[in-house]
């Protein structure tokens, strides 16, 4: 358990619960732990869990009267052995084409980096990525993991379109553009897959706990599951992660 928890405030229905300010594997679980928690004891009265690298915030249904009264039945949540289910992870393997076509900050990074693409490539698909968390755009996801090795500054102009499924490097991170949008990531190849369908029941696949794995296809293989995609017949492939 973690001594320095703080609770705040975040206006007339949620309360604000951080954690001290940095990435790590074992923060991540315990706030995991600790939603689950809350859900076993209070899930009537909260409408929303927002989970972010080291915070926590509780929508709650209706307003708080007493907000003091409210974190001090936090603290006893926290503090329990209530007994809870560990949610189930899974490892999702997301295949990527690394072609120039797509991969378009490929020849800048590896000039910068002094690397071959091909070792860009190797360093990126051979990491797990944990999913801290779902944000910034629908479906997508903040990842820990990457290689320092491919650590790369994000631009300083950012692009006003970056194409959906883009694949991409900001600093110490690496994600997956759900949808276009603008953005300052350099750009190292690209996925067919959909990380958001609204019309799926869970539209977004994976969750925070879960882990990705990037995998290496040709640009043919690219096109092929594309129309799979479209015909909606292609399946992510995942498997459970213990």
């Amino acid at each position: 358990m973690f001594d320095k928890i703080t609770y705040k405030p975040f206006g007339e229905k949620a309360i604000l619960i951080e954690w001290e300010p940095r990435i790590a594997v074992e923060i991540s679980e315990e706030i995991l732990l600790f939603q689950s928690k809350i859900k076993a004891k209070k899930n009537n009265s909260i409408v929303d869990y927002i989970v972010a690298y080291n915070s926590l915030t509780l929508i709650f249904k209706h307003q708080i009267h007493s907000f003091q009264i409210e974190v001090e039945h936090l603290k006893k949540i926290y503090a329990s052995k209530t007994k809870t289910f560990k949610k189930a992870s899974f490892l999702w393997e997301i295949p990527v084409c690394y072609d120039l076509e797509f991969g378009i900050d490929l020849l800048e990074m590896s000039e910068k980096l002094n690397l071959q693409t091909s070792e860009i490539i190797k360093l990126h698909t051979q990491s797990l990525y944990r999913v801290y968390f779902v944000g910034f755009l629908p479906g997508f996801l903040y990842l820990g993991g990457l290689d320092e090795k491919i650590h790369f500054n994000r631009k300083s102009n950012p692009r006003l379109k970056v194409p959906k499924g883009a694949v991409g490097i900001g600093g110490k991170q690496t994600g997956v553009y759900p949808s276009e949008s603008a953005g300052g990531w350099n750009i190292i190849g690209k996925t067919p897959i959909d990380f958001f369908n609204i019309n799926k029941q869970q539209p977004c696949f994976a969750n925070s706990g879960d882990f990705i794995k990037f995998v290496e296809i040709s640009k043919n293989d690219f096109l092929k599951i594309q129309k799979e995609v479209k015909q909606n017949t292609y399946t992510v492939s995942k498997t459970f992660k213990i």
